[in-house]
């Protein structure tokens, strides 16, 4: 039987956020056992709390928003990507802002920070959770699907971008803390160059650039330095999709599908995924 886990000590990441441009530090700090992920914001009058439930979304354009009472975080899915990817069932994640920092664009910076905090077992059972039967969440070009599986998340991934170099991207894997860091966290966030001035006008994007994103244009990718894979988009999906997952408020098992998947649909599935848990 696998236990619960948090992390051993206090490790911290400090850089500027993508969509605010603001400069924060996200800390993660050890939690007893069934308190799950906690967002904590240190840097508003009485430290308010958002729980990193799916409950809790209320936003999901360009990035996860979740809030609760008087605290609001934005773009939460690279913490919780690694926090899943590394079977960390309870964290308080300090912030001194509203959003974290986008780094280089990747989730590499979270799964190094998890790894610099430790991560102590503790003495209760840990908790899973997969669909009775498939659960699945359609509108437009997209589609995600979890079939059920109790052993394993596995996702088989697709992604279709006109103006991509490299289209379509297919990638299937298999949720593994030791190979996430090498075939997932590296996967960098990106951004077709027709969306730019549209994200600028409603106030995105204030701290984005070369060093934290890659931009689709004109049948090539604008990047600081080259691919990290061939198929880096649809991997940068996949990364997203296990944050997203993780708003369920436990380890998520099955056999995820997902066509051309993003933040709306995949906050739907894990709303979904998230009922039928507590309705059990």
């Amino acid at each position: 039987m696998e236990m619960q886990q948090t992390v051993i000590k206090s490790a911290a990441v400090t850089g500027i956020a993508l969509h605010t441009g603001a400069r924060a530090t996200v800390r993660l700090q050890p939690a007893p056992e069934d308190t799950g992920i906690v967002f904590r914001r240190v840097d508003l009058p009485g430290q308010p709390e958002v729980r990193a439930l799916a409950s809790n979304v209320v936003d999901v354009q360009r990035g996860t928003t979740i809030a609760e009472g008087k605290g609001i975080v934005y773009t939460v899915e690279h913490i919780m990507s690694a926090l899943h990817a590394f079977n960390i069932d309870n964290c308080i994640v300090e912030m001194d802002g509203m959003e974290p920092p986008i780094v280089d664009g990747s989730s590499v910076a979270y799964a190094a920070m998890v790894k610099e905090a430790g991560i102590a077992v503790q003495n209760k059972p840990a908790k899973y959770f997969t669909p009775p039967h498939p659960v699945y969440a359609d509108g437009g070009r997209t589609t995600v699907v979890l079939l059920p599986d109790p052993d394993k998340l596995t996702i088989q991934c697709v992604t279709d971008f006109k103006n991509c170099p490299v289209n379509t991207q297919y990638y299937q894997y298999e949720l593994n803390s030791d190979t996430y860091v090498d075939e997932i966290a590296p996967g960098r966030t990106f951004v077709d160059y027709r969306d730019l001035k549209m994200l600028l006008s409603v106030g995105l994007c204030k701290g984005g650039s070369l060093d934290a994103a890659a931009i689709i244009h004109d049948g090539a990718i604008i990047c600081k330095d080259k691919l990290r894979f061939e198929n880096e988009i649809v991997r940068h999906k996949i990364l997203d999709a296990i944050g997203d997952l993780y708003l369920t408020g436990c380890r998520v098992r099955g056999k995820l599908v997902a066509v051309c998947p993003g933040h709306p649909k995949n906050v739907e599935l894990a709303g979904k995924l998230l009922a039928l848990r507590n309705a059990k």
